[in-house]
């Protein structure tokens, strides 16, 4: 018998519920603390502007370096993750992002900014993809699909930083405003952090690939049980699974389905409220509702979404989902009344709530943390790539129509999820 080396991982799973339901409450805090921090830096870009002196332009080509960090730091942290394991890599990740988003004060030029943004970006790029990895893991141990719950973590998160970020803007300083979010973000991570570092990663029961026991709950097979971990556990190490030709593809499949969805987050961030405002006269309050109706409603539909996965399986909520999104889309982008476009706006929210959750869920099970990084990379590519496609495609058309390509891809979300319902799990 093959010696097996117990020194590299110990992906013991945890003795009892309690233990998973501790790991579980210690990731969906650090989820929400991504969209808290994130959200709280957001609302301060207009007095950033203001501090550095930029342009519209200069100050958009500032704000990529939280792209480009992201997306580089995003195809590094699956091979961290692998080497010192997902708890590990989320704690340090987010310790970086909570300092990080107090350093934009001390930017006076747009190319200072550019710099500490790179830095902020690449800590916000890493801890997404160590703790949706750290979910997937959590997701298999418990056999219940939970991830969209973590997804509405960092959506309140953002609500709530948002919220109160737009509260103390006109009281606080810039500085005492993102330093507040560095305390509270190390805060978090102490106390949250202290149970990711004491917990091994969870490793689910194995299954052998011909075990025709049904699902924990009655879903079908092919709508999404998660799969059967890397392999055989002996003495509780994990064999690591070797991820082919194929599974590379279902892998990017997946980040394609992430990168649709995500596209439609970033366009009706950026032009929603224009899109009221400008095509169908809003009053500017009414206007800005556009993007908080869309929010609140996928945060809804996220909090929900656990229990839709047991009832639907995740290749419906795929299929329904983007559907759903592409009829709101289609409303809200050709309705001709600010108030249907609300609504539009909404239903959209509902539609795009769960298929990111599940899709990098689905990469993540198919292969490990890199799938988790190889379509979280393709998903907020999408999200970066939404807004100026819309703009360009507004110059060339009418904003309404350059809006109506979120549908398309929601709709081109729901066929990919369609066609690879079988070939997934195989």
């Amino acid at each position: 018998m093959p010696k097996i080396n117990k020194t590299r991982t110990r992906n013991v799973a945890p003795d009892n519920g309690k233990d998973l339901t501790r790991l579980r409450i210690a990731l969906t805090a650090f989820f929400a603390l991504d969209g808290f921090v994130f959200a709280g830096w957001v609302v301060r870009i207009p007095a950033i502007k203001e501090q550095t002196g930029a342009s519209a332009s200069t100050l958009g080509l500032a704000l990529l370096g939280v792209s480009a960090g992201a997306v580089i730091t995003m195809t590094l942290t699956g091979r961290l993750c692998r080497r010192f394991g997902n708890h590990p890599v989320t704690v340090v990740c987010a310790v970086i992002l909570s300092l990080s988003v107090a350093l934009p004060p001390l930017a006076h030029s747009p190319v200072a900014l550019g710099a500490v943004l790179l830095v902020f970006g690449s800590a916000y790029g890493g801890i997404n993809v160590a703790f949706n990895s750290a979910a997937v893991d959590l997701v298999a141990a418990l056999r219940r699909p939970i991830m969209p719950s973590f997804h509405a973590a960092f959506s309140l998160g953002g609500m709530i930083g948002a919220g109160l970020g737009g509260l103390v803007a006109g009281s606080l300083s810039l500085t005492r405003h993102l330093l507040g979010l560095t305390c509270v973000g190390l805060l978090v991570t102490a106390v949250a952090g202290r149970v990711l570092l004491r917990e091994e990663a969870p490793a689910a029961p194995y299954r052998p690939h011909h075990d025709a026991t049904p699902p924990a709950t009655d879903r079908p097979q092919h709508d999404g049980t998660p799969p059967a971990p890397d392999g055989p556990h002996h003495g509780g190490d994990r064999v690591p699974r070797r991820v082919g030709s194929r599974t590379r593809v279902l892998v990017l499949v997946f980040g394609v389905i992430a990168l649709c969805t995500a596209y439609g987050e970033g366009a009706l961030a950026d032009w929603g409220a224009l899109h009221l405002e400008q095509d169908l006269e809003a009053h500017p309050g009414v206007a800005a509702a556009g993007y908080s109706c869309f929010a609140l409603t996928m945060t809804i539909g996220r909090l929900s979404g656990t229990a839709l996965l047991e009832r639907l399986g995740r290749t419906r909520i795929l299929v329904v989902g983007g559907a759903t999104a592409a009829a709101g889309m289609l409303l809200g982008s050709l309705a001709p009344s600010a108030w249907a476009a609300l609504l539009g706006f909404a239903v959209t929210g509902l539609g795009l709530a769960n298929i990111f959750p599940v899709a990098i869920e689905r990469a993540g099970a198919l292969a490990g943390p890199g799938g988790v990084a190889a379509a979280s990379t393709l998903g907020y590519g999408g999200m970066l790539l939404g807004p100026p496609a819309i703009g360009f495609m507004a110059d060339w058309f009418s904003l309404p129509t350059a809006l109506t390509s979120v549908a398309a891809l929601a709709a081109v979300a729901a066929v990919i999820g369609f066609t690879t319902r079988r070939v997934a799990v195989a």
